[in-house]
Formats: structure tokens, C-alpha cells, sequence
């Protein structure tokens, strides 16, 4: 609500021409928000900065909404926004979440997680899992259509060899119940048998070759097998995927194998087309502006030239597939930040192909590596990748040893279940907390830590105000009243780009969903406490529990996770002083009502963000 009035002002002092002029809204260390547009428009108006100020300052309408409005330096606008008019946001009732207009939402198509069938997932896995649940959530809570696509490895040539090897070992052996306990074991026993008869004309290489021929072919006995090895596979998944608290099922996998019958066809229309072409016994497509260091055009290969297929041309087919079938308005790609040059140029392609339009957006959200202490891709001792389900358990055990030691009075289940939720959750947060596309070091320590910006921080604060609530004896009475709005405050609600206190879009207040505080009673009786925002402490927290929905938004629009872990990292530090500052407890009569239903919003949104996040709130800690 504020940018537009001062977008309004700017066109009153200098012009309609310049209505679009981005205010340029910064903190403030002296009020509550900064406008700094001046300081760009100085020279394209011809004043000085502070002149270019006093003017939009002279024309800007911020009557009920702001107490002070002053300039400062060489030019900065310094707002203060009106006691009353945040306490009338903050109490405003607004039911469910800050929804986009209908006319916005979207349908994305997002890739994720992306297993190999017989292998293990390890903590390469893990980034691309969790980033990956964490947008369509926060998608799906702002209304767009999210279809999950787990892109498995579930076809190619190393399935001749799994299949050889199982048809050996028989259905009820031990070693076929590898492929759920222990995939990697049975992966490489495959291997082993492969690599051991690669001279022997009659051997398992040769034959694990014919299985390959046979499984394109579509050989009965062949195919059943390798869709049990899929289904055991599956199971694998699963149990990571239900360790995790990740929203992927069986219904959401897409594997390779789902586009193998289009791939022939897809080849001979880019090749009809002019687009392919044959380069060194392959057929390829050479996007523009893709070179190597010799600086000749770079091929995309489509077919090998010993006739197979490779991940160009599975791409090619599955990104068709998602616009024409899917009618996708996004495609996302949660996937390792090697793959980037791949991708860009099956993307590049398909928009030759006129397969990907310009009109869908298609964006390789890229995943960094987890390192180790050595500042290397972490892995085992032996130097294999770290198993993800080993590194899972460690997790939860480390939370266990802690759990039991401060919290002995807890019930055996209680403490299992605090310590998974703990666990698991300090290590989705530390993945989500910082850049998708950058590096991290993996530090059990540092992620369980009770301190600093980790899942168990925020977690605490969550469980620390359920006490407050409990201890007060209103906890039951604010869960009754239901799940909260998440509204967007100052701005239209949900409108793209707002941003809380310095809203984008025009429009009335958007309600922030104070159902806890303002709402009614659970049986429609007598309205909750409203919240009174008098001290400076309380401003604060009120203020930034005002930008949660624009915070949604970003992350929306910025493909960030870590925007939402900042926000709560910031909101539970802004609660611990606040309740440091304010007495809750000890205070009488309207301001403990007043403070407790301020304490109970918090929660709400703590538990929602980390929902979100997919990671759960202790109800002990």
C-alpha cells in the first residue's frame, strides 16, 4: 500500500512518465522503512537529490498510515509508520493463506529428488530433495497448480546388468533384498560380475548386453523383472522420502522409461527440421551461443552413434512433454549445478523446436554441493558417497543423546519423537538456510546447535512460546481457534512482488490473518484479545510478523527456500527479545491478554514457515 502511494507521488512531482519508478524502499536505522528514490531520479530530473525528496515528500498522501515523514542526508525519505494503523493490520481477520489472484497462479511442473533405481541415495540427494518439496509447497500454499515430477533413473544400459545379475541370485535371496536395505551392495555385486567377465564371450557381460537388447525390445520375461527392480527400488525411496517428511509418492515418479517410445520419433522430426544434424556418426542439435574452448559450435547429443539414446534426448522429450501434456506455465529443474550447460542447452533446443515457448518459463534451479570438513564433497571415509539414510539416522541419534540428557522426565516416546523432529529438522534447515546454488559445509554440530540461525533455534522458540501459551493456561483455546490466515500486510493481499511494509501492489490493507488474536472464539462466541502494539519491542516484532506473506512471495518469485529461513531465523530472535523486554506471564489484566495472543501469532507463523520448510515443531524441546 505505501509503494504505489509513493510511485503516485513521484508522477504528481515530475510527470506521469515516471509512475514506474521503483521507490527504492530500504531499512531504516531511523524509522521504520527508507525511500531512497531521489537519490536515482536526481539526475534524470535535474535537481538535487534532497530537492528531487522535498517534492515527492510535498506530494505524497500517507494520512493514517504513517505518523512521520521526514528527509534526511543527502536525500532519504524516512518513514514511520502510525501505531494504530499496524495494530489494526495485525489484527485485521483474514482466514486462510495469502492466496495469489486467481488470474496469476500458475501451473509448475517441478523435477526433484531424481534417484537411480539400485542405488543408493546419498547426501548428493539430499539438496535436491529438500529445496525441491520446500518451493511446491510454498507454491501450492499461495494457490498455483503443482505437478511433482521425480525424474528416477529407471532405464539404459546398466539394466541389462541388474537384470542378468537378479535372474542369477533368484527373487527370494538375501542378496535381492539389497536393492530396499543396502542398493548400493547390489549395485556393485552387479558390477563386480560385469567388470570380472568382460573377455568371456560367454559370459555375464555378454549376457547382460543381450538383456539390454531384450529389455528395448520388450521382451516379457525381461521387462517383468525389471519392473521388480522398480518396485523395489520404490520401497527404498519411500523409506528415505518418509525419514524426511517429503511430500514426493509413487504417483509423482516420471522416469526415463516413460518417454522411451517418443525418443525415435523426436529425433526425425528435429532432423526433418533442419534442427539435428549428423556430426561424427551422431545426430545432434547445435544451439546458438554455445561454444567450446576451441571455439567451434558445441554439440547437444540426441542419438549416439551406435543408435542409442542419452539424457539430451530423454530431456528434449520430457521438457515436450511437460508443456504440451502438463500445459505448464513453469518448469523448474532441481538439479546439481553441473548439469547447468546440459540444460540450458536442451532448453535452448527445445525453444528451436518451438517445443518450449516463450510464453513457459523454464529455470534450472541449481544445487550446490555438500562438502565435508576438508572443504571437499563430503564423503565416507572409504571415499564413497555418504548414504543418505545412514547420515538420516546419525542425525536423530545426536538429537536422541541430547534429548535424554536435558529432558529426562519425557515419556521414551515423547523423547523418540522430539529427537526425529529435531534431527531431521536441523538438517533440512541447515540445507534450506543458505543459497540453493551455493556450497555448504556439513557440521552436525553447528546444525544442532541451540544458537545462531539452525532448525533447533527456531524449533526452541516454537516450543518455548507453547509453554508460555500452556503455562497461561490458553494453549487449547488458541489451537481452537484454528489454523490462521497468512495474509499479506500493506499491500493487496497476495499480489506478486509485495513486499509486507513497503507493499507493491495498491489496494486496501491486506488482513494478516490474526484468526488467533482478533478472530472468534472456536464456538463463534466472544472476539479473541486484539493486540495492542505499545512498546518498542512489540513494534518490532509486529512489524516483521506483518512481512510473512511478502517473505512467501519472494521466495515464489526468487526460487530462494532461505528467504523463508532468514524470516524465521529473524522472527524468533525478534520474539526471545521481546519476551526479554516485555513481560507475558507477569503483566496484568488487558496487556497479559494483549501479549499472549501476540505470542500465540508467532507461533502460528513459526509453525507454518517451518511447515513449509517441511520440517515440524516439537511440541517439546
Amino acid at each position: 500500500m505505501v509503494v504505489p502511494r509513493v510511485q503516485a507521488a513521484i508522477a504528481s512531482a515530475f510527470g506521469e512518465e515516471y509512475r514506474g519508478t521503483d521507490p527504492v524502499v530500504r531499512p531504516s536505522q531511523f524509522a521504520d522503512i527508507q525511500i531512497n528514490a531521489a537519490m536515482a531520479l536526481a539526475k534524470k530530473v535535474g535537481m538535487p537529490p534532497r530537492d528531487a525528496a522535498a517534492r515527492i515528500v510535498e506530494a505524497l498522501d500517507l494520512d493514517g498510515i504513517c505518523s512521520a515523514v521526514e528527509i534526511s542526508g543527502p536525500g532519504f525519505i524516512n518513514l514511520t509508520f502510525d501505531g494504530t494503523w499496524i495494530e489494526e493490520l495485525l489484527n485485521a481477520e483474514s482466514p486462510g493463506t495469502p492466496a495469489l489472484p486467481a488470474a496469476e497462479a500458475q501451473r509448475v511442473v517441478v523435477d526433484y529428488s531424481s534417484p537411480n533405481v539400485a542405488k543408493e541415495m546419498h547426501v548428493g540427494h539430499l539438496r535436491t530433495t529438500v529445496v525441491g518439496d520446500s518451493l511446491v509447497k510454498v507454491f501450492e500454499a499461495l494457490g498455483d497448480t503443482v505437478i511433482r515430477q521425480n525424474h528416477i533413473g529407471d532405464w539404459g544400459t546398466p539394466f541389462g546388468m541388474l537384470i542378468e545379475h537378479w535372474l542369477e541370485i533368484g527373487e527370494d535371496s538375501p542378496e535381492a533384498a539389497l536393492l530396499v536395505d543396502d542398493p548400493s551392495a547390489f549395485y556393485q555385486a552387479a558390477r563386480a560380475k560385469f567388470d570380472a567377465s568382460a573377455s568371456d564371450e560367454d559370459g555375464f557381460a555378454t549376457r547382460a548386453r543381450l538383456r539390454v537388447v531384450a529389455l528395448q525390445g520388450g521382451d516379457a520375461e525381461t521387462f517383468a523383472v525389471w519392473q521388480r527392480l522398480v518396485a523395489q527400488s520404490k520401497r527404498y525411496f519411500n523409506a528415505i522420502y518418509s525419514m524426511l517428511g517429503i511430500s514426493l509418492t509413487d504417483d509423482h515418479i516420471a522416469g526415463e522409461s516413460s518417454y522411451d517410445a517418443h525418443l525415435a520419433q523426436l529425433c526425425h522430426e528435429l532432423e526433418e527440421r533442419g534442427i539435428a544434424r549428423i556430426s561424427d556418426g551422431a545426430l545432434c542439435t547445435f544451439p546458438a551461443g554455445f561454444t567450446g574452448r576451441d571455439g567451434e559450435p558445441m554439440p547437444l547429443i540426441i542419438r549416439k552413434s551406435d543408435g542409442g539414446y542419452g539424457y539430451g534426448t530423454t530431456d528434449l522429450a520430457t521438457i515436450r512433454y511437460r508443456v504440451r501434456e502438463l500445459e505448464a506455465n513453469r518448469v523448474l529443474y532441481v538439479v546439481g549445478a553441473p548439469q547447468n550447460m546440459h540444460l540450458r542447452m536442451v532448453m535452448a533446443t527445445a525453444r528451436d523446436a518451438g517445443w518450449l515457448p516463450e510464453t513457459v518459463e523454464a529455470v534450472h534451479v541449481q544445487i550446490g554441493n555438500v562438502l565435508g570438513e576438508d572443504g571437499k564433497i563430503l564423503k565416507s571415509r572409504s571415499g564413497a558417497p555418504v548414504k543418505l539414510m545412514a547420515l538420516l539416522e546419525e542425525a536423530v541419534d545426536r538429537a536422541r543423546a541430547v534429548i535424554d540428557a536435558s529432558r529426562p522426565e519425557l515419556t521414551e516416546s515423547e523423547r523418540a519423537v522430539t529427537a526425529r523432529q529435531v534431527g531431521i529438522g536441523a538438517v533440512k534447515y541447515a540445507d534450506l538456510s543458505v543459497g540453493h546454488d551455493t556450497e555448504y559445509v556439513f557440521d552436525f554440530d553447528r546444525m544442532l546447535a541451540l544458537s545462531g540461525n539452525t532448525g533447533p533455534y527456531v524449533q526452541y522458540a516454537a516450543a518455548r512460546i507453547r509453554s508460555i501459551l500452556r503455562k497461561a493456561g490458553v494453549l487449547e483455546r488458541y489451537t481452537a481457534l484454528g489454523a490462521a490466515g497468512t495474509g499479506v500486510a500493506f499491500g493487496d493481499a497476495g499480489g506478486p512482488g509485495t513486499t509486507g511494509v513497503t507493499g507493491i501492489d495498491g489496494g486496501t490493507p491486506a488482513a494478516t490473518g490474526v484468526t488467533e488474536a482478533a478472530g472468534t472464539d472456536s464456538d463463534g462466541g466472544t472476539p479473541a484479545t486484539p493486540i495492542a502494539v505499545v512498546e518498542p519491542a512489540e513494534r518490532a516484532l509486529a512489524l516483521h510478523l506483518l512481512e510473512y506473506g511478502a517473505t512467501l512471495h519472494k521466495v515464489r518469485e526468487a526460487l530462494e527456500p532461505h528467504r523463508l529461513c532468514t524470516y524465521l531465523f529473524e522472527l524468533a530472535q525478534l520474539f526471545t527479545s521481546f519476551y526479554d523486554q516485555c513481560p507475558v506471564l507477569k503483566s496484568e489484566d488487558s496487556v497479559r491478554e494483549s501479549r499472549l495472543a501476540l505470542c500465540a501469532l508467532v507461533l502460528r507463523r513459526l509453525s507454518e514457515g517451518l511447515d513449509l520448510l517441511g520440517i515440524e515443531t516439537p511440541e517439546n524441546m
